[in-house]
């Protein structure tokens, strides 16, 4: 059958699956992100038919040249905006990816999020291990409710259709969207109100949270004017992508109380990130580890693998990405 790179190990169970349908699987050996020199050789050592790649994967009309053998690059990501589409295009480059299995735990670890950062529970939990903790007292570390707030969805697609469910039903939130268009049909399964303009949501929410994919029209679509708009008591939650926000007038928002807090998942440089940003106490970081259950990530795993299989089996993918 078909020879395979995988450029970073990803769960056994998407690899014994694609050598149990007869493929021969090489696994980049490094225990990190390659560079993309090395990624540039790794790809050019054998006549490799399929890629598995990850989002740290810049792929661009260098690497499919060193890779001309190259018929199917599969994403292990919902995200592909590492991958140059028109380059792919050009050449007949089937790209696919995994969207929908990793939803309900994108949308739960949201919700995870929100309550860090209103329940200020990362900054009660240092306060604990710094050994500060002398006694329960009536105004330590106060934290704000949610019940009852207003949560504005920005991106109502699959997660942020379950994480509107999820604050609606499960902690009694109003939920204001916007979107490029009305979704109907999270209305109906949630009550929300529609606000085409993202400049008229930002002043009603007391939850804000980004759940668009990262376009050249969405970087830095939180900017300092948008946070500007957002209420003092505000919290900014992202579990998207980093270059949405800009980082900077985040940091500056969040030191001078243009906004309350944020919680982020995901940052605009990373893995580096801005040292400003981690100094502050009215910030939550996470590892971009929003996906990250076992569960999810092996299912992840096995539609990387039924999606190359289904190519090389002469089928259509059932996850193509149009460019």
């Amino acid at each position: 059958m078909a020879l395979l790179y995988a450029t970073r190990r990803i769960p056994e169970a998407g690899l014994a699956k694609l050598r149990g349908a007869g493929h021969e699987v090489d696994v980049s050996e490094k225990d990190g992100v390659l560079t993309h020199d090395e990624l540039l050789a790794a790809v050019a050592a054998r006549p490799y038919e399929g890629l598995v790649t990850l989002l740290t994967d810049t792929i661009g009309a260098d690497v499919l040249a060193a890779a001309p053998q190259v018929k199917i690059i599969a994403n292990y990501a919902v995200g592909y905006n590492n991958i140059s589409l028109p380059d792919t295009t050009a050449r007949g480059i089937i790209v696919t990816n995994t969207p929908g299995v990793l939803t309900n735990t994108v949308a739960e670890f949201t919700i995870a999020m929100m309550f860090a950062i209103a329940k200020r529970i990362s900054e009660a939990e240092r306060f604990v291990r710094a050994g500060r903790f002398e006694g329960w007292a009536p105004e330590l570390l106060l934290g704000s409710d949610l019940r009852g707030k207003t949560l504005a969805i920005v991106g109502a697609g699959r997660i942020g259709g379950e994480v509107a469910a999820a604050a609606h039903f499960g902690l009694g939130m109003n939920i204001i969207y916007t979107d490029m268009k009305r979704n109907e049909a999270m209305e109906a399964k949630v009550p929300c109100t529609f606000v085409e303009a993202l400049d008229d949501v930002l002043p009603q929410a007391d939850v804000v949270s980004i759940h668009v994919p990262l376009l050249p029209e969405t970087t830095h679509l939180i900017s300092a004017d948008r946070l500007a708009r957002m209420k003092k008591t505000a919290y900014l939650i992202n579990t998207a992508r980093g270059p949405i926000v800009d980082e900077a007038a985040l940091i500056e928002a969040l030191q001078t109380g243009v906004i309350r807090g944020a919680a982020l998942d995901v940052f605009e440089a990373e893995p580096t990130i801005a040292p400003a940003l981690l100094a502050l106490d009215n910030v939550v970081a996470t590892p971009h580890i929003a996906s990250a259950s076992i569960e999810t990530r092996d299912k992840m795993a096995e539609m990387v693998a039924d999606n190359i299989i289904a190519y090389f089996t002469e089928q259509t993918p059932a996850n193509v990405v149009v460019a």
